[in-house]
């Protein structure tokens, strides 16, 4: 690799805020916040909303979504218009 056009890649603590899952791994991202990690470490921390840890795909526990409220809702907010054309 060519040297200086690169950007430092380093390791990095990932934290799922939903669920307080952590990861270390490796990344370009920086950040100004740090955590001690298990290996006596200390390494940026990386908030994230959503990990596979906390992900209905990835965890199984889908929504159930009221999509004929939604829709009962919408026609009493602006009515049913004319046929279609």
């Amino acid at each position: 690799m060519k040297p200086g056009i690169h950007p430092d890649y380093h390791p990095v603590v990932f934290k799922d805020t939903a669920t307080g899952d952590a990861f270390l791994t490796r990344s370009t991202v920086t950040s100004d916040k740090t955590i001690e990690w298990s290996d006596g470490g200390t390494y940026p921390l990386v908030l994230v909303d959503i990990s596979s840890s906390s992900h209905p795909f990835w965890t199984g526990s889908r929504r159930v979504v009221d999509t004929a409220g939604q829709v009962e809702k919408f026609h009493r907010r602006y009515g049913r218009r004319g046929g279609r054309a």
